[in-house]
């Protein structure tokens, strides 16, 4: 087993005394399924679509270059800094227009994106693992992304589900965690995220005053000073740890 624990309370934990876990709170990317893969293969489908159906676009643009476009467009407007589906659409009809395109284009266009950006495989432990959690504690999710869990599968899992583009603010930002705290009726510090970035979801969720766990997945390092209350490579040691330290 690759878990480690760490003492160290987090911000709004009191040292030596034991805080109840009453509720377990998630990101969504790279920690219930890879996102690289699938990010790169939904680009790929929209450039095709766009290649057939805006031909202007894609002689003027590359995938890369679109990616570019959109680092540029986030200081424009900070929606976009919560709102990567707004980001893309908007970077989309900007570059549609630039070539002489028709801009109303991009509405199809994040569609087929969308389509291809939701066909993602959990990792192999996710639905065992939440399916056993559930029925000992709410579950929910925040996540800065636009990922819709009906359509993967498994909103079932969850009572509560943030997102920052419906929300209005992203991770780190504590009103998040907040709100998804409030939505399962437990105070930050009886709630537990778990998530695969070091700074957006372990010192986030510490500053706001809940515990974190780091789901390391991928044999990647913390930075120094960052110290999640536990490390663990999977929802199974995520349980493991959980029934050591619950109670």
């Amino acid at each position: 087993m690759a878990l480690t624990n760490n003492s160290t309370p987090s911000p709004g934990s009191q040292p030596g005394k034991q805080i109840v876990i009453k509720a377990v709170l998630f990101d969504l990317d790279d920690t219930l399924w890879p996102i690289g893969p699938v990010i790169a293969r939904a680009e790929q489908i929209l450039f095709d679509w766009l290649q057939a159906n805006a031909t202007a676009l894609t002689r003027q643009f590359s995938i890369d270059g679109l990616r570019q476009q959109r680092l540029q467009l986030v200081a424009t407007n900070p929606v976009f800094r919560f709102d990567l589906w707004k980001l893309r659409h908007a970077a989309l009809s900007a570059a549609l227009s630039s070539v002489g395109e028709d801009p109303a284009k991009a509405d199809a266009a994040m569609t087929v994106f969308s389509e291809a950006r939701h066909a993602v495989t959990p990792f192999a432990d996710v639905q065992p693992a939440l399916a056993r959690l559930q029925r000992r504690l709410p579950l929910g999710t925040v996540s800065n992304g636009f990922a819709d869990l009906g359509k993967i599968g498994l909103a079932g899992h969850f009572q509560a589900s943030i997102a920052a583009h419906s929300f209005g603010s992203a991770k780190p930002d504590p009103a998040i965690f907040h709100a998804a705290c409030a939505a399962l009726k437990v105070a930050p510090q009886e709630a537990l995220y778990v998530g695969d970035d070091p700074m957006l979801d372990v010192v986030g969720a510490q500053q706001a005053g809940l515990q974190a766990v780091w789901i390391n997945r991928f044999e990647r390092t913390l930075p120094d000073g960052v110290q999640p209350q536990a490390s663990c490579t999977s929802l199974d040691e995520l349980e493991a740890w959980l029934e050591q330290t619950r109670f």
